[in-house]
């Protein structure tokens, strides 16, 4: 079971490591996603005007919907990496469990993300002058709305290139479904922020931990057969 466990790993890194890689090459992060979230930013402080106390009482959401169209922007991406010729049915052949071949993809994804995230909330920091009370709470919202996002989206965008016509679906199934994740990292942030009482932040990243760990499971277990149907 322990050599299960870590070739899962190993593959998993593998994976997401191949991922990076291309999207390295094709730098479309860095070309379109994260100039996309930056402009949105800037927009929005010119919008609100960057003097204004609405500026920095929105800016939990703004930074978290941000985030959400960017994730889905990567998602669409990641998955088109598999509907090349040949790539699904390599990928099958390889001899890499299904669910090693999910963490890896949502690992990339997860990844780019993160990224995403500092250089937005730098951006906000520059732009806005939020305040930041409580960093290791920020922090955490982060690590663990991001997971949940990356899983979410790895997952529905196998179920969606299964089904065909991936680039409209994605974003009708994973909306509603990362709601939760939604309202959950806005409220951390607002209390990482200074918006309320420092320790009410916890219980909301307790709680999107346990999202991103159903998440992470779920799409674990159900990655075989949405393969094997792509």
């Amino acid at each position: 079971m322990a050599d299960g466990m870590r070739r899962m790993i190993g593959d998993a890194l593998l994976m997401a490591a191949k991922d990076l890689r291309l999207e390295f090459k094709a730098r479309v992060g860095l070309t379109q996603v994260l100039p996309f979230g930056v402009l949105v930013l800037v927009v929005m402080a010119f919008a609100l005007d960057a003097e204004s106390r609405l500026l920095v009482e929105v800016s939990p959401g703004l930074f978290w919907v941000t985030v959400t169209f960017a994730a889905v922007l990567m998602v669409t991406r990641s998955s088109g990496l598999e509907t090349e010729a040949g790539v699904g049915d390599a990928l099958r052949l390889s001899g890499m469990a299904p669910s090693a071949v999910f963490l890896g993809k949502a690992a990339a994804v997860a990844a780019q993300l993160l990224v995403l995230e500092v250089t937005l909330a730098a951006t906000m920091a520059v732009l806005y002058r939020t305040p930041l009370s409580g960093p290791a709470l920020g922090l955490a919202t982060m690590v663990a709305a991001t997971a949940g996002m990356a899983a979410v989206g790895t997952l529905l965008a196998a179920l969606a290139s299964s089904t065909g016509g991936r680039e409209s679906l994605i974003p009708l199934l994973m909306l509603p479904v990362l709601a939760p994740v939604l309202i959950g990292a806005t409220r951390a942030t607002d209390v990482a922020l200074g918006g309320s009482d420092g320790t009410g932040g916890w219980p909301w990243v307790a709680l999107l931990g346990v999202f991103a760990l159903s998440y992470v499971l779920l799409g674990a277990l159900a990655y075989r057969s949405l393969m094997e149907e792509s």
